[in-house]
């Protein structure tokens, strides 16, 4: 006898009367009405319903044979991990840690480390090591710091000679930045090698520059601007992102429409991306201006339905359902949202080797090292490589678990002490916000 499937995923429509049912291993999602709902709910209890029903349930997979479940899993799970294997690998390269501001929430500015200038012997060992580990894969180099982009001539011969040995090895560029200094490395950049700038503005001229601002004082919001425009008109990708607390979310409005004014958001070069201000490590901003990843998302929603226009800047995931409305179909199950060891490794300039950028810099944190010489604990290596939902004994019960992937490592680390400890998502009722907003329920 069929059963209710265990990854179903059903909750009310934020807003609206409806509900909705998503089960991303059979890859179908429903929106239902009341009753419907309360027909399902009354099986998943041990219910009745009539034949019909119950027929169309067991062919969308949201009942189903317990064993030919299990089975599913596996399949979906083992292609999982041999698409990984082919995945592109995005390899990071720390250059130095430190930074031109002094930004209010910065994590990293409590981080010790030892002095180091960054030389082309570690360039060279950069690149050699790649070259050998991550032979026959597909990869990329991110550029990335501290502020990689510092002003002067030792820093901008070094970020020339990264390029030039990506360029040589066949590698694409991004680069994370802060974006003061865009306009001036701009000349060092092309569209056949860089694959996407991301910089951070954090709203419009005011906001930003009460927030980021360089170290001893001074606004950074127009050189910014200036370098965003002067990579659009050479045709390079810009990733704008916004990193968003109480303090500045009421501002993304405004900002939306200095972005549509200045004709950035209808560059298909142009995007954007949200991410919260929060506690990874350490962070300088008091934590009443903190959201969680809910309350960002609400706060989100609350502002795209009465600013309508914020859209055209940025349109939240709400985990699987923006993709779901765009798309038409669900997206692939999600065993694994944790990319370090797997298709992400960072690097920095003393010659360290780290799982992640969560975890680049922290003491205690590094897996080995490239340079001088290459030593890796294997170990500490493998545990964050076989993390996955699979071995998050938390996550192989939870209904949620192939939307949300287990989450961060190094938050789930920060929280519990362990790797293979889940970083939970509020999947469910992101998708409620998402079915809201997308798919006019």
């Amino acid at each position: 006898m069929a059963k209710y499937s265990k990854y179903n995923i059903i909750s009310q429509i934020r807003n609206s009367a409806n509900y909705f049912i998503v089960n991303l291993l059979s890859g179908n999602a429903d929106i239902l009405d009341k009753e419907e709902a309360e027909k399902i709910l009354s099986i998943k209890n041990g219910g009745s319903a009539d034949d019909e029903f119950i027929e169309e349930l067991t062919a969308k997979g949201y009942l189903t044979d317990e064993k030919e479940e299990k089975k599913k899993f596996l399949q979906k799970y083992l292609s999982f991990l041999d698409s990984r294997e082919s995945d592109e690998v995005q390899l990071f390269f720390i250059t130095n840690y430190s930074c031109n501001f002094a930004c209010s929430y910065c994590y990293q500015d409590q981080y010790t480390n030892a002095y180091n200038e960054l030389t082309k012997e570690v360039i060279d060992s950069f690149y050699n090591h790649i070259r050998t580990e991550f032979a026959g894969r597909k990869k990329y180099v991110t550029i990335f710091g501290g502020e990689p982009l510092l002003p002067g001539s030792k820093q901008k011969d070094n970020i020339s000679y990264l390029l030039e040995k990506a360029a040589s090895n066949g590698l694409r560029v991004c680069i994370v930045t802060n974006g003061y200094t865009l306009k001036e490395y701009s000349s060092m950049f092309s569209p056949e090698l860089i694959r996407e700038i991301q910089v951070t503005l954090d709203g419009t001229k005011e906001m930003h520059d009460s927030r980021r601002y360089l170290k001893g004082g001074g606004a950074t919001f127009d050189k910014i601007v200036e370098g965003i425009d002067s990579c659009l008109e050479k045709g390079l990708p810009v990733n704008l992102r916004i990193v968003a607390d109480r303090e500045n979310i009421g501002n993304i409005p405004e900002l939306a429409s200095f972005a549509i004014e200045k004709g950035w958001t209808a560059n298909p070069l142009f995007k954007t991306q949200i991410g919260r201000n929060y506690e990874l490590h350490h962070c300088q901003s008091s934590s009443g201006k903190l959201f969680d990843r809910i309350s960002l998302y609400e706060k989100l929603s609350e502002i795209t339905k009465s600013n309508p226009h914020v859209l055209q800047f940025h349109k939240p995931a709400y985990s699987i359902t923006r993709y779901l409305a765009e798309n038409g179909n669900l997206p692939e199950p999600l065993f694994d949202s944790c990319p370090a060891c797997k298709t992400e490794w960072a690097y920095d300039y003393t010659g360290r080797i780290y799982p992640c950028t969560a975890t680049v810099g922290k003491e205690g944190e590094n897996l080995g090292t490239y340079f001088p010489e290459h030593r890796l604990n294997e170990s500490n290596a493998e545990e964050w490589s076989s993390r996955d939902v699979t071995t998050i004994k938390e996550c192989t019960e939870c209904n949620l678990q192939l939307a949300c992937g287990g989450g961060c490592g190094s938050v789930a680390r920060n929280h519990s002490g362990k790797i293979c400890s889940p970083d939970c998502r509020p999947v469910k009722e992101l998708m409620e916000l998402g079915f809201s907003a997308y798919l006019g329920q």
